[in-house]
């Protein structure tokens, strides 16, 4: 584990201007969640494209099969993917985390427009730089959509897993519980989905996924000194990527209140 609390030790700057970035400070109401999630649902999204990638390179998704070189990594990918692909909701019905947060978005009144309509459109890779660029969605979630797919070309898992596992911090769970409980004593309603969602989400990555991750991260860069130095430089540019996506929900924010 030394290499992994070295990245880690790098990371740390970059996780404080993340942990205390002034978007917390801005969400204070449901609106301001909805506004949140509008532009958050595509980082949702493309952790989802992250992860198949690593599933294509790490299991056998071809036919005819044949074992992979590595079970252990596959093992991990293939757990992954089963807790977020056809994880179970709220109301025991097989789902994926995407499927849940749209759910959610459903149930709080947040705008789903620019994603439904970004996927409807979207075929292949290619396409999806081609749709964004004549798109209106935020500059900044545009980038970041973009950063992950240049991520996803490199075809190199090492560099995939490592946006995966320390580019992708997590919003502040106790805080969007706290607004979501003011707001349906306020509304006299309850948010059941979005409520069960985050806290699906705290259990998973906090129990399993985020430890077979790092396990991942290694079993991929083993010995290897360059494989590590690219994990950390990724792992660099993932979280200023964050950071920006973080920066322009924020600009809304206040564009909101302002007007």
């Amino acid at each position: 584990m030394e290499q992994i609390e070295q990245i880690e030790k790098e990371l740390k700057s970059l996780r404080a201007t993340l942990q205390h970035h002034q978007l917390y400070t801005n969400l204070n109401a449901l609106d301001d969640v909805k506004i949140f999630m509008s532009e958050h649902v595509f980082a949702v999204w493309d952790f989802m494209s992250l992860l198949k990638a690593l599933q294509f390179h790490l299991t056998c998704v071809t036919l005819p099969w044949k074992p992979v070189e590595n079970a252990t990594t596959a093992r991990f990918i293939n757990e992954i993917v089963y807790g977020e692909e056809t994880d179970i909701n709220e109301l025991g019905e097989p789902r994926s985390h995407f499927e849940m947060y749209l759910d959610a978005m459903h149930e709080v009144g947040a705008d789903t427009y620019s994603i439904q309509n970004f996927l409807e459109h979207i075929t292949t890779i290619d396409s999806i730089e081609a749709y964004l660029n004549t798109s209106y969605i935020h500059e900044k979630t545009q980038e970041f959509v973009k950063f992950t797919f240049d991520v996803i070309q490199t075809q190199q898992p090492h560099i995939i897993a490592a946006a995966f596992t320390f580019g992708r911090e997590d919003i502040i769970p106790d805080m969007f519980l706290e607004i979501i409980k003011k707001a349906e004593i306020n509304n006299d309603k309850k948010y059941t989905k979005l409520t069960y969602y985050l806290e699906r989400h705290i259990e998973l990555d906090g129990d399993e996924h985020g430890p077979l991750s790092l396990q991942m991260i290694e079993e991929l860069c083993g010995s290897d000194t360059n494989k590590w130095n690219e994990v950390l430089i990724y792992a660099k540019l993932a979280l200023e990527k964050r950071i920006q996506l973080w920066d322009g929900i924020t600009e809304q924010i206040k564009h909101k209140v302002l007007a």
